[in-house]
């Protein structure tokens, strides 16, 4: 070969590999990628009938793509309950993975005043308990599980978290917000919780921005959509983004409704036919799905 031409061939050489290295790279993303959807498809296929009738309103999948979650993070959970999403979390999140189940703090229940002394005396035991509980829900290659409550989270888990999820669970810490300072709490320890970059995904059902702050104070069900991004951005959030997934236009909420009148609750037309019919074909709660980042 001609010397004069051999540093342009070397040069060449070079970018054909580095053009094949990048090309190769994006296949093994997309080819992850695509695993990953896969088997959050898989999973949640997999799910009793009466779990899936929910999806047409909760849209699991693209709620949990939406908030960037994927196998082997951490993922703090508000109130996981009865593990409707931990459930689906465990197997998605994987061997490498945590799941973090995080309530109310337990002098908060009191305050809903319809809970009686059993169930606020379990409430005291309920880090364990539900962790016990959890551990059922696992298979082998399903994340670990703990659990804290919110205004008592453990210093070990500062900065660990990858991801926090308020899914309908920020509206009784707003509405007992000035009577302890639930929702600050609560905020404070999802931001401490998460490591620099983290993400805090929230589905709420929402109120009109038009209503009074009155009422959506939380007591409703409801909260405004500006209301939450200020007590974000308040704790040191930055806002990321908003999606349509779970909205809702059927729902149109006046000053004399509460959330529970829609289904699956029905709290307002049990035994009103007509009424139940009529909440019925609104559906459930119009919900604002949003992202947050704590800065890196």
């Amino acid at each position: 070969m001609n010397k004069s031409i051999l540093p342009f061939a070397i040069a060449a050489t070079l970018m054909l590999s580095t053009s094949d290295a990048r090309s190769h790279g994006d296949e093994t993303k997309a080819s992850t990628s695509k695993h990953q959807a896969t088997s959050l498809a898989s999973i949640l296929a997999a799910k009793p009938d009466k779990v899936k009738a929910r999806y047409k309103a909760r849209h699991p999948q693209k709620t949990m793509e939406f908030f960037g979650l994927k196998p082997g993070m951490t993922v703090v959970e508000a109130l996981p309950g009865g593990g409707w999403y931990s459930k689906v979390l465990l197997p998605y999140l994987g061997s490498k993975g945590q799941l973090i189940g995080a309530d109310y703090a337990v002098d908060m229940y009191p305050k809903f005043g319809f809970f009686d002394k059993k169930t606020l005396e379990e409430k005291k035991t309920w880090v364990k308990d539900w962790t016990t509980e959890a551990e059922g829900w696992r298979k082998n290659s399903s994340a670990n599980v703990s659990a804290f409550q919110f205004g008592s989270m453990p210093e070990t888990l500062s900065g660990k978290a990858d991801a926090v999820v308020f899914i309908r669970a920020l509206h009784n810490l707003a509405r007992f917000e000035k009577d302890g300072g639930y929702l600050t709490a609560a905020l404070k320890d999802a931001y401490q919780s998460l490591k620099p970059g983290g993400t805090v995904g929230i589905v709420q059902h929402m109120a009109p921005e038009s209503s009074s702050d009155e009422w959506a104070d939380g007591s409703r069900g409801y909260l405004k959509k500006s209301f939450l991004i200020a007590q974000m951005e308040k704790t040191g959030f930055e806002f990321v983004a908003s999606s349509d997934i779970n909205l809702n236009p059927k729902d149109q909420p006046t000053e004399k409704d509460i959330v529970w009148r829609l289904p699956p609750t029905y709290a307002t037309s049990g035994k009103d036919p007509e009424l139940k019919k009529q909440y019925m074909a609104v559906g459930e709660s119009n919900r604002m799905t949003l992202t947050f980042r704590k800065p890196e």
